[in-house]
């Protein structure tokens, strides 16, 4: 996932003039758009070539070339120049790194961001299912495939914690602050302070907090991701059942806070430590189990990137990208 939402200008990879690959929608027809039921979504913005992908990241360069890193035959690389032709590009890694064999053979749901003149990416080792797994954290001076360098772990879970260390985000705040978001199942969705210059574990703070739960019914809920927009942080999560084709359940949903560590509420004023969330993206028509999102921003406005079962592809899973528009102080795809 996805993808750090809010960094400085002077850390950002610089904006460049781009074809709007998204239809510009005037503001005064924007908000008849607005959904006025929780079923009714849009379809993803047209993508063409490799959409094949679970878990999207995605970042523009400073050249203008969008490049996007998902779950799938590792962590796999794609590419575009316009934000509709997407093409494959090899892995991230060149060689896996040897640690990874202690939890599993493959990565996960990574998360890239550009910081200090490098990008960083979080992912997560582990196997399907089980909370046996554990963050890493590599780094490259392009970003390009095969060019990154791993750096080890970053946080752990075992089969006796209370959460998964899996499906990390990274969100550096207005001072500058560095916290990495992650959980699948178990307790829900947690939170750790990051030392920018290590790019792990803060050591004078060593706190794990708590963003977000089911205690009650399904434990599902997973894949968080932070922006802050309009003084509120907000929480986008993955709830229900991911990575069974048709039958998936997945659904994007989100809350928000006055504070990174919340308490986060949805819409309605419920918790998200109690089964809280707004409906940003759900199954509709052919668009089955939206999730794995990540949030960007682009020149058009904000993007949110994720992956969906296509109904009409026997269940493929694909790209799906729509932007997001923020008039009512909640998100809403169009």
């Amino acid at each position: 996932m996805s993808r750090t939402p809010r960094i400085s200008r002077q850390s950002r990879p610089p904006r460049l003039p781009r074809r709007t690959a998204l239809l510009a929608v005037p503001a005064a027809v924007l908000l008849a758009l607005i959904p006025s039921s929780a079923s009714a979504y849009p379809n993803p913005g047209r993508v063409t070539g490799d959409v094949v992908v679970h878990d999207p990241t995605m970042i523009r360069n400073s050249s203008g070339r969008y490049m996007l890193y998902g779950t799938g035959g590792g962590l796999g690389y794609k590419s575009s120049t316009d934000r509709v032709a997407f093409t494959n590009g090899g892995d991230a890694f060149g060689t896996k790194p040897g640690w990874w064999s202690s939890y599993a053979t493959e990565a996960w749901a990574p998360d890239i961001s550009y910081h200090g003149g490098k990008y960083l990416m979080y992912y997560a080792v582990s196997t399907f299912g089980s909370n046996k797994s554990a963050i890493g954290l590599a780094t490259s001076s392009t970003g390009l495939a095969g060019s990154w360098t791993d750096q080890g772990t970053v946080y752990t879970s075992t089969t006796s914690s209370d959460y998964n260390a899996i499906d990390p985000n990274l969100f550096v705040d207005d001072d500058g602050k560095w916290w990495l978001s992650f959980g699948s199942w178990w307790t829900g969705l947690k939170m750790i302070q990051i030392n920018p210059s290590t790019g792990k574990q803060l050591s004078t703070n060593t706190t794990r907090y708590s963003l977000a739960s089911r205690p009650t019914g399904t434990k599902a809920v997973e894949a968080p991701y932070i922006v802050k927009r309009g003084g509120y942080y907000y929480l986008f999560a993955s709830y229900d059942t991911c990575c069974a084709g048709t039958s998936s359940t997945y659904k994007v949903k989100v809350g928000r806070a006055t504070s990174i560590t919340g308490p986060y509420y949805d819409k309605n004023g419920v918790s998200m430590m109690n089964n809280g969330g707004t409906p940003v993206l759900e199954s509709h028509g052919s668009v089955i189990g939206p999730g794995g999102q990540s949030v960007m921003n682009d020149a058009d406005g904000d993007l949110i990137v994720y992956h969906y079962y296509d109904g009409n592809a026997n269940g493929t899973p694909k790209l799906g990208i729509n932007l997001l528009n923020w008039s009512s102080g909640w998100p809403v795809a169009y």
